[in-house]
């Protein structure tokens, strides 16, 4: 006999949207979002016709290795761009944290607050990278963008904001680059394409023809992006 899938939904968003959409996060929290005037039957009878999708992403999400977390100990394994690299506690060392030589070198005087020493490292090296990547595919196909933001979201890897805003969630950094450059160019798109809708995914598509693997990537090793 299966094991019996609990479906509770976390969070109700309601704003300006014409149609009610559900989304699970990596972790398995459920989240629908709704229009304004949605009732109450409504959002349930979406639920209830998309039950059997719920449960078996739920079940992918249960099946998967659970996310370990960090203790900060010698030769620990840490991502960056997709690949691992093993940690060294270090003595007399005055940067609280060096990338050099394929190792994360960590000031033993930082040890109480190794997990915001490591926070602030990625995000440093997100806000050099991202731009990058966003001006970079923006110039090749014309795009034309206000401001980028790295985030702390906790249920996006990007968003484009009304204003021409791109923003994306530090984790990101620790993803493969092409992963990366997939995430940049979905959010560009939106700047022309809000839905995702065939247009949409065509223009995803011009610029990352295997767009499916990345998303799929993000789907399945998202949760491991993590400190």
């Amino acid at each position: 006999m299966s094991k019996e899938i609990k479906v509770i939904v976390e969070k109700i968003i309601r704003s300006n949207r014409k149609s009610i959409a559900i989304q699970i996060t990596n972790n398995g929290t459920i989240i629908i979002k709704a229009p304004k005037d949605a009732s109450d039957d409504a959002i349930g009878y979406t639920i209830s016709r998309n039950l059997y999708w719920i449960e078996e992403k739920l079940k992918t999400i249960q099946s998967r290795p659970k996310f370990k977390e960090k203790e900060f100990v010698n030769g620990e394994g840490f991502l960056y761009l997709g690949d691992y690299y093993r940690l060294q506690i270090t003595k007399n060392q005055k940067e609280p944290l060096i990338f050099k030589d394929k190792y994360f070198y960590l000031s033993d005087d930082y040890l109480p607050k190794a997990r915001e020493v490591f926070i602030s490292w990625y995000k440093e090296r997100a806000l050099e990278a991202i731009p990058e990547r966003v001006e970079f595919y923006a110039k090749m196909n014309g795009y034309k963008y206000n401001k980028i933001n790295i985030t702390d979201a906790t249920t996006r890897w990007g968003s484009c904001g009304v204003s021409g805003n791109l923003n994306f969630n530090w984790k990101l950094i620790m993803a493969p680059l092409s992963v990366v450059d997939y995430v940049v160019v979905h959010e560009l798109a939106h700047l022309e394409e809000k839905h995702h809708g065939e247009k949409f995914w065509n223009k995803v598509k011009l610029m990352i023809p295997n767009y499916e693997e990345k998303d799929r990537w993000l789907k399945e090793n998202g949760h491991m992006l993590n400190v």
